[in-house]
């Protein structure tokens, strides 16, 4: 997927948490792309994340740290 529409997809899913603690919010997120995300696009986002995550909300960026990494 385009780098620029899985940034926006990461930071729909974390705008919908926002009215929750920090906590919730980055659990939530972390869960949600763990449970919905298939393996190719979890990828990305580590390779995302590794090489800056530019543009990421930080609730994605703490998220990112929580999900499974797929292996190849």
């Amino acid at each position: 997927m385009h780098e620029d529409v899985m940034v926006h997809k990461a930071n729909s899913i974390a705008q919908f948490f926002d009215a929750y603690t920090e906590e919730e919010a980055i659990t939530g997120v972390a869960n949600h792309i763990q449970m919905f995300w298939v393996p190719d696009m979890r990828r990305q986002l580590h390779e995302y994340v590794a090489n800056g995550g530019e543009g990421l909300r930080a609730s994605v960026l703490e998220a990112e740290k929580r999900i499974n990494t797929p292996r190849h």
